[in-house]
């Protein structure tokens, strides 16, 4: 199967670029589960993000917000001892604040339709045919993180928002060369 340049060997790299990176994400919980995870890839490779998800994924409630928002620094302090995760104050602190704005947002709009509507509800499809050629920002991913920032989030500058976008399906950065380009094309709502 022909693959983006960037996804390596690894078994469970490949399966995340054949199975979830790019696929349109409407999810509100789901959509801000990435967002934090890709805040704290930041100064990391994302494949550390990824064998350590399920570690994340028990340690953070399951990323649900509603959970996440009431905590505090007893939760805090037990995160900084789980080395199943990635032990960082800031990011870990700021995930809570994440989640006391996502809530906002959630009872204002809803995430998900706060996200999309910057798309007009529809994913950008590009037509890169090298890496070199797909941006590591975006003035939409710049607008974004300010707007996020002004809600009150943390971690989410333009950089951690355009990999979140290309993430969760909101841009289609599959290469054109891709496998998965056509197929990702296809999943519009």
């Amino acid at each position: 199967m022909e693959r983006c340049g960037w996804v390596g060997t690894e078994p469970i790299y490949e399966a995340y670029h054949d199975d979830e990176w790019g696929v349109p994400e409407y999810d509100s919980r789901a959509l801000w589960e990435k967002l934090v995870l890709d805040g704290f890839q930041a100064g990391l490779s994302w494949i550390t993000i990824l064998k350590k998800r399920d570690n994340f994924r028990a340690a953070f409630a399951g990323f649900d917000p509603d959970v996440i928002a009431n905590w505090g620094e007893s939760e805090v302090e037990r995160l900084l001892a789980d080395a199943g995760i990635v032990r960082h104050g800031g990011k870990i602190r700021a995930t809570i604040g994440n989640a006391q704005a996502w809530q906002r947002i959630e009872a204002d709009q809803g995430f998900d339709r706060f996200l999309w509507d910057y798309m007009g509800g529809k994913p950008l499809q590009n037509q890169w045919q090298t890496l070199d050629q797909v941006p590591a920002f975006t003035p939409l991913s710049e607008q974004i993180s300010k707007d996020l920032k002004k809600a009150g989030f943390r971690f989410c500058g333009p950089t951690i928002v355009y990999a979140f976008m290309q993430a969760v399906g909101m841009v289609n950065d599959h290469l054109v060369g891709c496998a998965r380009h056509g197929d990702v094309a296809r999943m519009v709502r």
